[in-house]
């Protein structure tokens, strides 16, 4: 998808959010900014709504609002947190050298915290996909929470709130972000395809929020390639558009490359499932049982892709990094090529 993403160009402000009762929570911390967990499942609009929450808050929300997600920053080496143009200005030559990957991370997470906010009184550090978190970093966070908490409002989000220490979640106020139900998915594509002048029919949008089932996310990116193959969002467009949604030949080839061992190439093939295009690590492995089940693999090879993915499904239910986990499924494809 090359054009800009609806979820981004139409990203909404705190009055848009689909779920009353998190609209509501959101204006209150505005109004005495407080620390908080946004949890839910995936898609439902947590990060949206953290960036609403900035915007709202915020006189200048691009240097008041720092965002790290927590799957990609502690699934980084230390050289690439080194780095990073978000974390560089942090680390000098020296400490770059002499610190181990942990100093770095909770060298980066101390400096996200003390610095002054650019305008008003406060900032906003938000710690997205934060069921990624090793407990002794949950630790340090811990501490940091406590050292920064006057100028500092930390929001973190999560699939699953259990993953978070109990210190942790005493300091924050938790706010449930459900699932959208069809009538608000519906309501918000409306708005988009509207401002998009698209054209469009109801029972085509309640088809793509169906086809999303409660991921508002899969549900706006639905829309667009609907818009973008079909020029409408109608029953029959979006039927023919999203029954074959388009990533098959994709996963088939990164399937290729791993079992080539082109690894590389695999990941970046992942990367771009996951992050350009939106899809969940469920939903990406879904894609390769349904590749694998029509005809790529027979037999004893079969058996094992689908014994595979299922240790993999359960290793992603319980949250963590869904591009870890789904990688982990291509290096045993290709370990498996090789032999």
């Amino acid at each position: 998808m090359d054009a800009p993403l609806w979820t981004e160009r139409h990203a909404p402000d705190l009055a848009d959010l689909p779920q009353s009762e998190v609209r509501e929570y959101l204006q209150k911390a505005v109004d005495d900014p407080i620390n908080l967990v946004l949890y839910g499942p995936s898609g439902a609009g947590k990060t949206a709504a953290v960036r609403a929450l900035a915007r709202e808050a915020h006189e200048d929300p691009d240097n008041d609002l720092v965002e790290i997600n927590v799957a990609d920053f502690f699934g980084m080496t230390k050289k690439e947190i080194a780095s990073d143009p978000r974390f560089s200005s942090f680390i000098d030559s020296k400490r770059k050298r002499n610190s181990s990957k942990a100093d770095l991370i909770n060298h980066v997470l101390k400096e996200s915290a003390s610095y002054s906010p650019v305008a008003g009184s406060y900032k906003t550090v938000v710690l997205d996909n934060a069921e990624a978190i090793r407990e002794d970093f949950q630790q340090a966070l811990r501490r940091v929470m406590e050292r920064h908490h006057g100028a500092t409002q930390f929001v973190v989000t999560t699939r699953q709130p259990t993953k978070l220490i109990p210190p942790i979640k005493s300091r924050c106020f938790p706010v449930a972000v459900r699932a959208p139900t069809v009538e608000e998915t519906v309501d918000v594509l409306a708005g988009i395809v509207e401002a998009e002048a698209i054209e469009y029919d109801e029972n085509g949008l309640e088809y793509v929020a169906g086809y999303a089932n409660g991921d508002l996310r899969k549900a706006i990116l639905g829309a667009q390639t609907t818009a973008e193959q079909a020029g409408e969002v109608t029953m029959n467009a979006a039927y023919e558009v999203l029954g074959d949604v388009g990533v098959r030949s994709e996963v088939e080839a990164m399937l290729d490359d791993a079992e080539a061992g082109e690894f590389t190439d695999a990941r970046k093939t992942l990367d771009d499932l996951l992050v350009d295009e939106g899809f969940t690590g469920e939903e990406v492995l879904q894609e390769i049982l349904d590749v694998a089940h029509a005809g790529r693999y027979t037999g004893d090879e079969l058996a094992e892709v689908t014994r595979l993915a299922g240790e993999i499904d359960a290793d992603l239910a319980e949250g963590a990094n869904d591009r870890v986990h789904v990688s982990h499924l291509l290096a045993e494809l290709g370990a498996t090529g090789e032999a």
